[in-house]
């Protein structure tokens, strides 16, 4: 399974946008799908995830500015990130986990794309 994400680039501060990570290889649905983050200095750390189910759950520093949906039949999670502040700066990583009967439990993760803020 290959994660694939796009969507990052340069945005202002107060901007927004919009990140997508297809996960293409399976013929399985993915049972959780999320985006980590990666800031200058600081842990990767998770900001939101999403089960197959729809069930999502934020980080506090993305609680109303960032929404996670996603597409199960394409297995294809979105992160829509609204009011982006410099302290959103980052590589942010499309993570995909879960177990199933093949492959028993999985977590794949891509390469990141970079967010840049600028103030």
């Amino acid at each position: 399974v290959q994660l694939q994400a796009s969507g990052g680039g340069l945005v202002q501060a107060g901007g927004s946008l919009r990140l997508a990570c297809a996960a293409s290889g399976s013929i399985f649905r993915i049972d959780a799908m999320a985006w980590h983050r990666q800031i200058p200095g600081k842990q990767r750390e998770l900001v939101a995830d999403i089960t197959s189910d729809g069930t999502t759950n934020y980080a506090d520093s993305a609680k109303g500015r960032f929404t996670i949906s996603r597409d199960n039949d394409k297995n294809t999670v979105y992160l829509q990130m609204n009011s982006l502040n410099a302290e959103d700066t980052g590589i942010y990583y499309c993570n995909a986990y879960g177990s199933n009967r093949v492959w028993g439990v999985y977590d794949f993760w891509g390469k990141g794309t970079q967010v840049t803020v600028s103030s």
